[in-house]
């Protein structure tokens, strides 16, 4: 039997869309896959180290990965309503943050390749740290503001922080399109058959969960760092749709947008390679 490594994040929306593959509920044609659960930016710099055959990862990390990895086109997170946020203790408007300091959950992560788009004044006094920190470090003062993704789209309100901006928003105002934030990848060295193979079974595996949405419950709580059943639950629903199942030209056209947009300010370099393995 083959086995392939698979990085993925432990956040409810990718140990929801993983759990069926990984816990035997489709046919794999004799596939196997070794997990590995690790946080988005870790797994941007094992992507950048070719440690893993397949892995979600960020599309600002993909913009740098093109050469030896493809898109699939099941797995991702895109969507409207879904973009990061930048938060601060108090009201205050982006260019009041010039100079701030200014906490990111990775410089690979599209959360902050929106922030540089946005202006590229604001990389210049960044702190990285893990995306669950970050919350706290703006609460308690470490940082003057945050950019915050994933669950903390729903819960700064209670440690009283205040929206700045809605990047996600701002992305789409720009360019009508759905914001790309993760996709999943595969090394273009696997070849086409089986790319395609383990797209397709990507795509079952999405679909069971959303037919059996109970089954995967203990296993997405057993790795959601204590998270109530609600904040679970607007997870799934936000960042599991329909461009998961399948990017979509829309979809596709958004991440062709983005790179363009971060090759003309120098943030990533052009490739050559499509975003599908072809063949």
């Amino acid at each position: 039997m083959k086995t392939l490594s698979l990085g993925y994040s432990p956040c409810p929306n990718d140990t929801f869309i993983f759990y069926s593959l990984i816990h035997g509920r489709i046919d794999t044609g004799g596939l196997g896959f070794e997990e590995v659960l690790e946080d988005v930016e870790t797994l941007n710099q094992m992507a950048r180290q070719s440690r893993l055959d397949i892995t979600k990862v960020s599309f600002h990390a993909f913009g740098h990965l093109r050469d030896d990895y493809c898109l699939l086109r099941s797995g991702g997170a895109l969507g409207k309503g879904c973009g990061p946020l930048v938060v601060a203790r108090g009201e205050a408007g982006m260019r009041d943050l010039i100079g701030k300091k200014i906490a990111i959950p990775g410089r690979l992560t599209t959360a902050f390749l929106l922030l540089q788009s946005f202006d590229p004044a604001l990389k210049e006094n960044i702190k990285v740290m893990p995306f669950h920190q970050i919350i706290d470090a703006v609460k308690n003062g470490e940082a003057d503001a945050g950019l915050i993704i994933h669950e903390g789209r729903f819960t700064y309100q209670l440690a009283g922080l205040k929206k700045v901006i809605d990047l996600g928003d701002w992305w789409e105002q720009e360019t009508g399109r759905p914001i790309p934030l993760g996709g999943i990848l595969a090394k273009r060295s696997l070849g086409t058959d089986l790319v395609r193979k383990v797209d397709r079974l990507l795509r079952q595996s999405i679909e069971y969960a959303f037919s059996h949405r109970s089954e995967p419950v203990s296993y997405i709580k057993r790795h959601a760092q204590e998270m109530e059943n609600g904040v679970i639950n607007q997870h799934i629903d936000l960042y599991v749709n329909d461009y998961s199942l399948d990017i979509g030209q829309d979809g596709e056209r958004a991440v062709e947008e983005l790179f363009r947009r971060a090759e003309e300010k120098g943030i990533i370099k052009s490739s050559k390679k499509p975003l599908f393995i072809s063949g």
